[in-house]
């Protein structure tokens, strides 16, 4: 064992997290790697008792058994054909004004983020659905880009998601707060990205046209409404179903995350989408997810025992305290600086576990409510999915994006969404009872 201060094996912990991600090496053995390395040096073989102790507490956890209910719908309703259909009627609908389909893209991708939490569902279905049709009548690669990656990630901070099941976890809250905290947010998101699309298009009609006189003349007005209103039955029915039973007390987010995997199981065979061959595939899909999720928490939550075990958590809350020089509101600037920065770097499961044990202590010294800094920071992980080098909707969509869309096409067409982003989190802190407003009705 060696005799390190706090500091310094601080600052070799987050050197090698660093070095290892710029290796390419998978974040939950670059998190387990350095817990092994860093506890041992640190406790010798003590090390490995506390390492099984955090292992049994994530795989005890009942909380935590929404992740893969949650997963699975999400998978289900990638192959349901509700994104489909629901897309169809508002492509019709919202076509004829400059930026429509764009706008329809948005709107689709919320209703889809309040049907599953899993942000590769939504970004695939929709890049299938609308990339091929936007770039077709004209829309700039890169608007049509950074929609897609935009909206797709709103279903990490709009219930039910997988991200909030875990920041309860981590920070002790009710689940069902958090998602009731999740919806204005979400929405703020979602209407800044609209009124975008809208003010960009006005100004520059080529980057968005609207339909074709013959397109909008093969539908009529009256069957775009009755085509939209249909449409939208069976996510309603599964918003309510999931986030009803949790908001009126029936059931717990754990077990309303079954009620939605059957719901979503449902909605499958009634649209005939149904097959064994299906099911098996949405099975193993949703085991790879849940094996990736849970590998990256057991690393996780090893390297975070570690890190606080040394006094690591200690030395990095003196260090912001100091940046801040005793101002509560620079000292929440810098935690979002942070927040944001970690965001382009690694997963947010790893940020949640890394940053909630050092930040919620000084939130809660501060004075803050922990309930809406969580949201704040639900909020900036947006960004982690959106921020190069390592943002994950960026490579889902250039994964199933049509041949001449370029990186650098998607690049240049999230950076209007993430500036977007940072002010719908503006908003968030200057207005801290809209934010609470929602979970405060069920105090």
């Amino acid at each position: 064992m060696l005799d390190l201060s706090p500091g310094w094996i601080t600052f070799l912990m987050f050197a090698g997290l660093i070095l290892g991600l710029f290796m390419g090496h998978p974040l939950a053995f670059i998190l387990g790697g350095l817990a092994v390395l860093f506890g041992y040096i640190s406790w010798g073989p003590l090390a490995f008792f506390t390492f099984s102790n955090r292992i049994v507490g994530i795989m005890d956890n009942f909380i935590l058994v929404a992740i893969p209910l949650f997963i699975f719908m999400a998978n289900l309703l990638q192959h349901s054909g509700v994104a489909d259909k629901l897309f169809l009627s508002l492509r019709y609908l919202m076509g004829p004004v400059r930026g429509g389909v764009a706008m329809a893209v948005v709107v689709v991708s919320t209703i889809f983020a309040a049907c599953t939490g899993v942000i590769g569902a939504s970004v695939v279905t929709m890049a299938l659905l609308a990339m091929p049709i936007m770039l077709k009548y004209g829309y700039e690669k890169s608007l049509t880009a950074g929609t897609i990656c935009a909206s797709g990630t709103l279903g990490i901070l709009i219930p039910p998601s997988i991200m909030l099941v875990l920041m309860g976890d981590q920070t002790g809250l009710s689940v069902g707060k958090l998602f009731l905290g999740g919806v204005f947010p979400g929405v703020l998101l979602a209407t800044l990205y609209i009124g975008y699309i809208a003010i960009k298009c006005w100004l520059n009609p080529a980057a968005g046209p609207p339909l074709s006189l013959e397109e909008r003349a093969a539908v009529p007005v009256k069957k775009r409404i009755s085509m939209a209103m249909v449409n939208l039955v069976p996510p309603a029915l599964l918003i309510i179903g999931v986030l009803g039973v949790i908001f009126s007390g029936i059931a717990t987010p754990t077990e309303a995350s079954g009620v939605g995997a059957f719901l979503a199981l449902i909605m499958t065979i009634a649209y005939g989408r149904f097959s064994w061959k299906m099911l098996k595939e949405v099975v193993l899909s949703t085991g790879r997810t849940v094996s990736m999720v849970m590998i990256i928490l057991i690393g996780a939550s090893c390297f975070t025992g570690v890190f606080m075990g040394i006094g690591g958590g200690q030395v990095l809350t003196d260090l912001i305290f100091n940046l801040g020089m005793g101002n509560k509101w620079l000292i929440l600037a810098i935690m979002m600086f942070i927040v944001f920065i970690l965001g382009a770097l690694i997963d947010w499961i790893g940020i949640v576990f890394i940053t909630f044990p050092i930040f919620l202590p000084i939130i809660t010294k501060l004075g803050f409510d922990p309930l809406w800094f969580t949201i704040l920071v639900s909020v900036n992980l947006q960004n982690s999915f959106l921020s190069p080098p390592f943002g994950y909707a960026l490579f889902y969509l250039k994964g199933v994006a049509p041949e001449g869309v370029t990186t650098m096409d998607v690049y240049r067409g999230i950076v209007p969404f993430l500036i977007l982003m940072l002010i719908g989190m503006t908003i968030c802190i200057l207005m801290p009872d809209w934010v609470l407003y929602l979970p405060n009705l069920i105090d």
